[in-house]
């Protein structure tokens, strides 16, 4: 495998990153059975891309598109020592270039870019079932902080 080369995302990088995002919709979809069946979107990707609070960044492989995520900085809760943190998400990798070390590397160049700003405090969401995902997200640093919780009033 070649190097992977990142960048901040452009508007004419929305297609494929829009089926990132189907893609992410549907591993995530056995853990919510709340989503909508159709038309289910998490993300606007072009203000991500616009806004000077964020970072969409994208790493390629031989000039395609092979991962993505994104950080956004966010105020913090006033209960917190810190004053905003970095949000992270649409952390995403092709399947073929899974267990290769690339979500390290992503995760760096996003915690890069919010250093770059003075943030030093990051956080994500991530389903506590999808255990690939914690598991991934765990052996590049992140630990686990809260566990947000459901109960379906319809039963």
């Amino acid at each position: 495998m070649n190097a992977v080369i990142f960048r901040s995302a452009t508007l004419q990088d929305l297609p494929i990153l829009l089926e990132f995002e189907q893609a992410i919709v549907e591993a995530e979809r056995p853990f919510d059975p709340n989503l909508k069946v159709e038309g289910v979107t998490y993300y606007d990707l072009k203000e991500l891309i616009e806004r000077p609070d964020a970072a969409l960044i994208v790493g390629t492989n031989n000039d395609t598109i092979i991962t993505s995520g994104y950080v956004l900085i966010k105020a913090a809760a006033d209960h917190l020592q810190f004053t905003h943190y970095a949000y992270a998400g649409f952390m995403y990798t092709e399947p073929a270039f899974r267990g290769k070390g690339i979500n390290r590397l992503l995760v760096d160049q996003l915690t890069n870019w919010a250093k770059a700003q003075g943030v030093f405090e990051m956080r994500l969401d991530v389903y506590a079932e999808n255990a690939a995902a914690l598991r991934a997200y765990e052996k590049v640093g992140f630990e686990k902080l809260l566990v947000k919780m459901r109960l379906d009033l319809r039963e």
